[in-house]
């Protein structure tokens, strides 16, 4: 007993030295944190610095050219170019469209600088030649079909009206995405109407079955484009939007642009057991069994991969604009992704951003109400993190279900676009960036991850730097207006879409990017 307090006294002496080592780690890695939110770069980077001279031409529209610039674009929203499936489309109206953009934009049609042709009966391709035929071209891509709408389903305006309410153009195709079909040609129109003759050469792709993925149109454009051995310095098609109140705690609204797309798969899941009548059933049906594995595949969502992917730019191209305690985690996501990803994954529009997602959307059983059903099937549609592959999202599919009854066939998937790059030697990122602050001076720009699918994956081989962004302004619900009811775009944000696509095409006059005004380096 007489040696027990020098050894106690020596586990204490011991414990104290491992509570101060503890201690100042905690202390050195919130320092560290301190250091880097203080430290911010909330500059603009290459908007500081001096950019190559240009002959910039300005709208200055008219009242009654703003007033022929809404009539043709509401023209166009009255024209139903719906996409049912791949092999039921409204060729109708796509021809319809076709002669409507012969008649809109004249001058585009007419002018020795653009070459146009009509690919796969009812896509749109234009060549805007370039006096600098040195310098690599670019395309700006958008896409003239519509997905369905019913004025039943409680529309404020019928779907193809066009209708003006409180200053806004309802409509199927207002966000998605006839508003850039028009703006970019709009804005072509004009500026050839001004006597612009672009430097860098350009091509317009328009293809006209996006919604039913683009097998025809898009597709045929980009195989036409690499038979004939083009590259392109960049891409822009739709994609992310102009946020507005829509990430909460962001002082003000961001463009995010998104720099990659989400791979998608769709699985189907099915049942077989033996047929039987409901008066003598077994313990187990093929409904049940299937109706368990779905809810095991809803209970256990696929794992937090937030900060593994471009979402981790996003949040570091924003910090400096949360306010805290969310700027001093987003600033540090090197310790704090997890409890970041954790906050997102409680509201449906910002969980997609953390992980692959999973979405039952068909299940199928049964003839008759008295039948056993000998099939059970249902539909899985994924939306695959930049983190992860098809491959790697079947087998966590498989060892979530864990019931080898229940079978697995792959339909259709494919995985994540490549991340183009976002840094400040990034022509595209850079001139698309530069012009959404000469357009859009108080906005924030940052890298973004579209969660949809898009015609610009079947550019991919034709450029490393595929973007997608739109000049959207969305506020908190407008995105549900995609694909949803009361889809709409304000007269404003129409017009300062035609001035965005005028003063990008202008932009994409320089040679090269210069360097950094700051020295700092940029996220």
């Amino acid at each position: 007993m007489a040696g027990a307090g020098p050894k106690k006294s020596k586990v204490f002496r011991y414990l104290k030295y491992i509570f101060l080592a503890v201690l100042c780690v905690l202390l050195s890695l919130f320092t560290v944190a301190l250091l880097r939110t203080l430290s911010l770069n909330v500059n603009v980077g290459l908007q500081l610095a001096h950019w190559e001279e240009t002959n910039h031409i300005g709208l200055d529209l008219s009242q009654r050219q703003r007033e022929e610039m809404l009539t043709r674009f509401k023209e166009a929203i009255r024209i139903p170019t719906v996409s049912y499936s791949p092999t039921d489309l409204n060729t109708t109206a796509l021809r319809e469209f076709s002669s409507l953009l012969r008649k809109a934009f004249p001058t585009v049609f007419a002018s020795s600088l653009v070459q146009h042709e009509v690919v796969a009966e009812y896509s749109h391709l234009f060549w805007v030649q370039g006096s600098q035929p040195d310098l690599l071209p670019y395309m700006l891509l958008a896409h003239i079909d519509v997905v369905p709408a019913s004025e039943s389903d409680g529309w404020e305006a019928p779907p193809f009206s066009a209708k003006e309410i409180d200053d806004f153009i309802y409509g199927r195709g207002t966000l998605d995405n006839k508003e850039c079909v028009m703006g970019i040609l709009q804005a072509l129109e004009y500026l050839l109407l001004r006597g612009y003759a672009p430097r860098r050469g350009f091509y317009i792709g328009l293809g006209h079955d996006e919604e039913v993925s683009g097998f025809n149109g898009a597709m045929n454009v980009a195989r036409l484009l690499e038979q004939r051995h083009v590259q392109l310095s960049f891409l822009l098609d739709e994609g992310l939007l102009v946020v507005d109140g829509v990430l909460k705690g962001l002082d003000g609204p961001a463009a995010l642009i998104g720099v990659t797309e989400k791979g998608m798969a769709t699985v189907k899941l099915s049942v077989i057991t033996a047929p039987g009548h409901s008066s003598m059933p077994p313990r187990e049906s093929s409904i049940g069994i299937l109706a368990a594995a779905v809810k095991r595949l809803e209970d256990n969502p696929m794992p937090m991969l937030f900060g593994q992917g471009p979402e981790r730019g996003t949040f570091e191209h924003l910090a400096h604009k949360f306010n805290f305690p969310l700027r001093f985690m987003a600033s540090n996501l090197w310790l704090f992704a997890p409890i970041v990803g954790r906050f997102l994954a409680l509201k449906p529009e910002t969980n997609a951003i953390t992980r692959t997602t999973t979405a039952v959307t068909m299940f199928n059983g049964g003839v008759k109400y008295n039948i056993l059903p000998s099939v059970a099937e249902a539909y899985v549609n994924l939306r695959i993190h930049s983190a992860h592959s098809v491959r790697e999202v079947m087998d966590l599919m498989e060892w979530t279900v864990g019931d080898q009854r229940v079978r697995m066939d792959l339909v259709e998937g494919f995985d994540p676009l490549p991340v183009s790059s976002y840094s400040e030697t990034s022509f595209g990122f850079q001139i698309l960036k530069k012009s959404i602050l000469d357009v859009f001076p108080q906005l924030t720009v940052a890298p973004g991850v579209c969660m949809a699918n898009t015609d610009s994956r079947h550019y991919k081989d034709l450029t490393t730097g595929v973007y997608r962004f739109a000049p959207i302004w969305a506020k908190p619900g407008d995105a549900q207006r995609i694909h949803g009811i009361n889809e709409r775009i304000s007269k404003k944000n129409y017009e300062d879409m035609v001035g965005f696509y005028s003063t990008l095409i202008q932009n994409c006059d320089v040679r090269t990017l210069p360097e950094s005004h700051s020295g700092v380096h940029e996220f």
